[in-house]
């Protein structure tokens, strides 16, 4: 049997007085579709903070393909393979999309783009074909700013996957679109992440999204693991049903 990908013991982030995670556990299969849910306050954003090092733990264990990543920075998890979407969409509005994607290869190869003349030619094939795998390929030229909210959302993860991550964490990656808007997103990642092979977790508030592409999910609140199973597990627990779906128990 082959080792998780992820494998996360007792995870602690304290804010003062505050733990935000009170001990989180939580072991993700090679080809897996996370999804971890849970109100607003529930911890996850602060988990994948903390996973992807912009939050150093106060204590618990945090191991990527079976090598202990705790408290690493955030450049050097994602070396190792672990990339990132955020809630607020994050690119240089002023560049194009294509050349978004080159400065993200750019980066990934460890090469300057301080002479950014020269470098508009360097990885601009690969960058094409980044952008007609999320769908904004006709887009290209566009300066990133311009683009719809969803097309800035396909071109973020078009940004992460330049990065040729094993593992993609995506944070609320259909906030702010319409609900065929989310479907149509998600699907979208589920599907390239089967092509490539990767591995996925996503946080969500669309339990209709969660649902329809999830192979599991994890349930937080009060920054710990309130339950985890697969989606009809998790959809017949009366505790998940009365804290976050806001059904009778």
């Amino acid at each position: 049997m082959s080792s998780p990908i992820l494998h996360v013991r007792s995870l602690v982030k304290r804010f003062g007085g505050l733990a935000a995670l009170g001990g989180v556990d939580l072991t993700v299969e090679a080809g897996e579709f996370r999804a971890i849910i849970g109100p607003n306050g529930a911890g996850k954003s602060t988990f994948f903070n903390t996973l992807t090092g912009l939050l150093r733990p106060n204590s618990g264990r945090i191991s990527f393909e079976g090598r202990d990543i705790t408290g690493e920075p955030p450049h050097r998890v994602a070396r190792r393979g672990m990339a990132r979407t955020f809630q607020i969409t994050s690119v240089f509005p002023e560049l194009s999309a294509l050349e978004n994607v080159q400065v993200a290869l750019l980066a990934h190869a460890r090469r300057s783009w301080s002479l950014w003349p020269r470098a508009r030619t360097l990885h601009a094939e690969r960058s094409r074909e980044l952008l007609a795998l999320v769908g904004v390929a006709a887009d290209a030229a566009k300066p990133a700013g311009t683009l719809s909210h969803g097309d800035q959302k396909r071109l973020e993860l078009a940004i992460a996957l330049a990065a040729q991550p094993r593992l993609l964490l995506l944070d609320e990656p259909t906030a702010g679109m319409t609900a065929p808007e989310r479907l149509e997103a998600i699907q979208l990642v589920h599907r390239i992440a089967r092509e490539l092979a990767l591995s996925c977790i996503f946080t969500e508030h669309d339990m209709a999204v969660v649902f329809a592409v999830a192979n599991r999910i994890t349930v937080m609140h009060q920054g710990r693991v309130l339950a985890e199973g697969t989606p009809a597990e998790v959809r017949a627990r009366p505790d998940v049903q009365q804290i976050y779906l806001g059904e009778a128990a």
